[in-house]
C-alpha cells in the first residue's frame, strides 16, 4: 500500500497509453514532470496531450509513457 498524500489522495505508477491516458495524469518528459490538462483525438488512433505548461505531445497507439495517476481514496 502507498502511503496516503495530503487532501487523501493516492498516488499510484501506472504505464499510459494513447487509448488510457486520462486528464490528471503527471508524465516526466525531459525530465519535468508534466500534468495532462487537455487530450484530442487525431486520426488513426493518436491523441494530442495539452499539458498545464500549455506545451503538446502527440503520442501514436503504441507509445507508452510511465506516469503518475492521483486517485482519490474512499
Amino acid at each position: 500500500m502507498k502511503p496516503p498524500l495530503p487532501g487523501g489522495a493516492l498516488a499510484s505508477n501506472v504505464e499510459v497509453t494513447a487509448t488510457t491516458v486520462r486528464r490528471g495524469d503527471i508524465i516526466q518528459v525531459g525530465g519535468r514532470a508534466c500534468r495532462v490538462s487537455n487530450l484530442f483525438q487525431l486520426p488513426h488512433g493518436a491523441k494530442q496531450l495539452l499539458f498545464e505548461s500549455g506545451e503538446l505531445l502527440t503520442i501514436h497507439t503504441r507509445t507508452r509513457l510511465a506516469a503518475v495517476r492521483m486517485t482519490r481514496r474512499r
